[in-house]
């Protein structure tokens, strides 16, 4: 049987004294779609959403926005670093899918050092992760310039 992620209380910011440290001594990173404060400790990570009417007025929508931040959290919780982390959502999350809100999520806290940056080292041959090293052999297949004949418009 698979492991399932899990959100306990204790992987939860719950009360306001919480949010308040996150806010004034952590540090702020942001994009689009968020504002993440990180306040880093010892202690296993732990979520906090700000998902206010200014982003939708709509709860269906605002909710919406915090199940799929939570469902990220869960899958990734064991590889973040240890702290509080508050994501605060800007009005452009009101019309993103979720698959865009837990990519943008993932990109964040990379940016922010919290979550490891992915290895390309292990993706298999031929697939596109990772940009081409400049030493690689040329694929014989595919020709060095632009070979489609000229149609002649006359």
């Amino acid at each position: 049987m698979p492991t399932r992620a899990r959100f306990p209380r204790s992987a939860r910011l719950t009360a306001a004294s919480d949010y308040d440290a996150a806010f004034k001594s952590g540090q702020r990173f942001s994009d689009p779609l968020f504002a993440l404060h990180w306040r880093r400790g010892d202690d296993a990570a732990r979520l906090g959403l700000a998902v206010s009417r200014k982003v939708d007025r709509r709860a269906v929508v605002r909710n919406r926005i915090k199940r799929a931040l939570r469902q990220q959290f869960r899958l990734i919780r064991a590889d973040l670093a240890g702290g509080d982390y508050v994501f605060v959502a800007r009005a452009a999350a009101a019309g993103a899918t979720a698959t865009a809100l837990a990519d943008a999520m993932r990109a964040l806290l990379r940016r922010a050092g919290a979550l490891p940056r992915q290895s390309t080292a292990g993706a298999p041959p031929g697939t596109m992760r990772g940009v081409a090293s400049a030493d690689a052999a040329p694929n014989p297949d595919v020709p060095a310039h632009d070979s489609m004949p000229v149609s002649d418009p006359g």
